[in-house]
């Protein structure tokens, strides 16, 4: 997946628009947070106030009985911004935990319909990244970024304010040195927002390779590649501790810059201030008052530049995001046709003149043309890359051809409603897919609308309800990930009952018994003819003792049909079949 362009602006307003989006739902929740925040803005300028009016009035005039009511003003006043925080605090945490569940939701909804093509081209890390750590980031966003950065720039104004009613001089003093510390943020925030980015590529990079080398860990020990991969996860490791220190780096310069910067607008201040005092122009409770002003002041530019952090991850992320919300690699989905006559044959097929490539005009199937009659087995035979994998998923429409037709009960495939076409088919892989979770749960794929009589009666009918009964706990027995725990024909078993429990009209069973034992492969065949029994079925097999009791048996070659007949009618015809059948036989 191309890396997204690189802008120098912290705030992008499309993006942010679109970020907003998703507060909709949540619009009573956060006007309330912002009113919080505009009343946290209000009340933390009072303070220096009541300071101010207590030294110059109470303090001044010896007044204790003033002055202890002023101490428990301040107190209460205490009190309540604690209050406010609180509320203010959960409040926000809230909203950004609601809208990253939703966010979330609606990537997880985007890619469970994006084509096997994107698949193909994306890396499953970079996805893992985009759905967990990019939408995390907009947690804090949403909690603590966006709204606190508004809570400190209206705390900024409310600060200012007080200051300018209270004394022009004084606050033109503490303004000396602003330009400083807006410059010092400038150029503070390009360099962040640059250092995120990579600190973003790189956490992505690692999630990739550790995904990809988790998975293949089997090949990793065969082949003695500890040593290198180690070195590959090393590299990759460097690359993001860098990306890291490069943003502390950043922080480390910033914070410091900025106190110097506050200690020098103190400094001027208590000059300027202490001649006035002497002099009589201004009062010391004054002096004071903007001695706690210019350190309210300043605070909200660190904590703005603090949340650059924040708000930076959160769009780096969104873009990420929404670059994976505006993939349309849909496969169209404008079919209406969601059922058809039924009989007890199954349905027939039919493909005319098919082409198919994954690029251009690189064809991977050439002019294929076959017709497979209701209940008919039909076999699809050939070398590795001879197309006959993809004629199956051109059926599913998992991915679309460019040209041609593939018809199924005579009607066009593109003119039935997507979920009711896969659902017609059936398929039993070569690698059973097992998900983490019970036998009951792989064979019903969590559908609850699935008794458990027909899970079992399912299971019983190919042969798989004797071995799950026999293991702990049956049904609800807890399979590992990718059924680790099972053997290759208890895996095979349980996805035949899979199919069989959802009763497709089309069954196809790409190479369903190549890496299975002799004595399991007779147990697979009789769950295959099972399941066959009253439904077309499309066999893929490299094992030609598998198929020779097929219907029909197609020869494919570099995406062609060479030949088709039964298989004694292909052996007459000496050609590739013949060949092929003479090498496996040999013996």
């Amino acid at each position: 997946m191309p890396e997204e362009r690189l802008s120098g602006n912290i705030y992008d307003t499309q993006l942010m628009k679109r970020m907003l989006r998703y507060l909709k739902p949540y619009r009573k929740q956060f006007v309330l947070a912002l009113l919080l925040t505009i009343l946290l803005a209000i009340l933390t300028p009072l303070r220096p106030w009541l300071f101010q009016y207590m030294l110059d009035h109470e303090v001044a005039s010896g007044n204790l009985a003033g002055l202890r009511l002023l101490i428990l003003l301040v107190l209460g006043l205490l009190l309540l911004q604690g209050f406010v925080m609180y509320f203010n605090t959960y409040l926000t945490s809230w909203l950004g935990q609601s809208v990253i569940k939703d966010v979330r939701n609606q990537v997880f909804r985007h890619i469970l319909r994006l084509r096997l093509k994107y698949f193909d081209q994306t890396p499953i890390g970079v996805l893992q990244t985009r759905t967990i750590n990019d939408v995390e980031a907009l947690n804090e966003v949403f909690s603590s970024g966006l709204v606190r950065i508004m809570g400190e720039l209206l705390q900024l104004v409310a600060i200012f304010l007080f200051m300018l009613f209270s004394n022009w001089k004084l606050t033109l003093v503490v303004l000396l040195t602003l330009p400083l510390s807006l410059l010092a943020t400038y150029v503070f925030k390009t360099k962040v927002k640059v250092a995120f980015r990579n600190v973003r590529k790189a956490v992505s990079e690692m999630n990739s390779f550790l995904q990809e080398h988790i998975t293949g860990m089997n090949i990793v020990h065969i082949f003695n590649r500890e040593a290198r991969e180690m070195e590959g996860f090393k590299n990759i490791n460097r690359q993001l501790r860098r990306a890291h220190l490069n943003s502390v780096l950043y922080y480390s310069i910033f914070f410091p810059v900025v106190e110097i910067i506050a200690a020098m607008g103190t400094a001027l201040l208590v000059w300027y201030g202490a001649r006035h005092v002497i002099s009589g122009e201004i009062t010391f409770g004054m002096l004071v008052a903007f001695i706690m002003y210019i350190s309210m002041f300043f605070r909200p530019i660190r904590m703005i530049a603090d949340q650059f952090n924040v708000l930076q991850m959160g769009m780096v992320s969104a873009e990420r995001i929404f670059k994976v919300l505006d993939t349309k690699e849909f496969i169209p989905n404008e079919g209406r046709l969601k059922e058809m006559e039924m009989n007890g044959k199954g349905i027939s097929m039919d493909l005319q003149h098919v082409y198919f490539a994954y690029r251009d005009e690189d064809w991977v199937l050439k002019d294929v043309s076959m017709k497979v009659e209701a209940g008919e087995k039909v076999a699809l035979v050939g070398a590795t890359g001879s197309g006959e994998t993809t004629i199956i998923n051109l059926i599913s429409r998992f991915y679309e051809y460019q040209k041609g037709r593939i018809a199924i009960n005579g009607v066009d495939i593109r003119e039935y409603d997507l979920s009711y076409l896969r659902s017609l088919i059936g398929v039993v892989l070569q690698d059973v897919f097992l998900f983490s979770g019970s036998i009951y749960d792989n064979i019903t794929l969590n559908n609850p609308h699935i008794p458990p009589e027909q899970v079992e009666a399912a299971a019983r009918r190919v042969g798989a309800h004797d071995f799950i009964s026999r293991l702990p706990g049956g049904y609800q027995y807890e399979v590992q990930e990718r059924g680790a725990t099972l053997s290759l024909g208890q895996r095979q078993l349980i996805a035949f009952a899979r199919v069989m429990t959802y009763d497709p009209r089309i069954l196809v069973l790409d190479e369903a018994t190549a890496n299975i034992d002799t004595e399991s492969e007779e147990i697979i065949q009789q769950a295959i003819d099972t399941v066959m029994a009253g439904r077309t079925s499309i066999i893929i097999a490299h094992r030609l003792s598998t198929i020779q009791k097929a219907d029909k048996i197609v020869v494919l070659k570099k995406g062609r049909i060479i030949e088709m007949g039964s298989h004694e009618e292909l052996l007459r015809q000496q050609g590739d079949y013949f060949r092929l059948y003479q090498l496996q036989f040999a013996g």
